[in-house]
């Protein structure tokens, strides 16, 4: 059974955080054509934008299968009040909360504008390219923590189920 929730697991990370990852990534790029390109919107890249930003939506609610199998696993393994697992549950949670409270609204904000044929980067959201640079640094922080946790996941430091 350890071995099915740690397939599940991965293949959920995977399957789920990969694709948050390069969609969150690419958005601010898109975004910031959609709105910056004149008194015409960019169409093609609003388009794009907008299927970018659903992607990391959606992707977001089946992301929870990731922490619920990894606590699944942990139990099974004995390994829940492990230091390395306890700081990649504070990890993710702090990835997640970024992808939820910031990077999200971000991208709504940027897509204001491109669905309402123009104007600023929504209330309060600053100018489209200062919110499309605000995105791309806090996907770069949101890869990076998932960097760290797929690292403590293989390193495990202080485990002594061994590595």
């Amino acid at each position: 059974m350890t071995k099915l929730l740690l397939s599940i697991h991965v293949l959920a990370s995977i399957l789920v955080v990969g694709p948050i990852a390069v969609a969150a990534s690419l958005f601010p790029r898109y975004g910031r054509q959609a709105v910056s390109a004149g008194p015409e919107p960019d169409a093609r890249a609003g388009g794009i934008a907008a299927f970018l930003h659903r992607i990391c939506r959606g992707y977001a609610v089946v992301g929870v299968a990731v922490p619920v199998f990894g606590i699944a696993t942990a139990l099974r393994l004995g390994v829940l009040t492990d230091a390395w697992l306890l700081t990649s549950l504070a990890l993710t949670a702090l990835a997640s909360a970024l992808l939820a409270l910031a990077i999200l609204p971000g991208q709504q904000r940027l897509l204001a504008p491109a669905g309402s044929g123009g104007g600023s980067a929504g209330s309060g959201g600053g100018a489209p390219e200062s919110t499309a640079a605000r995105l791309s640094m806090l996907t770069g922080i949101f890869n990076l923590l998932w960097a760290i946790v797929v690292v403590l996941m293989i390193v495990r430091p202080g485990s002594t189920t061994g590595a």
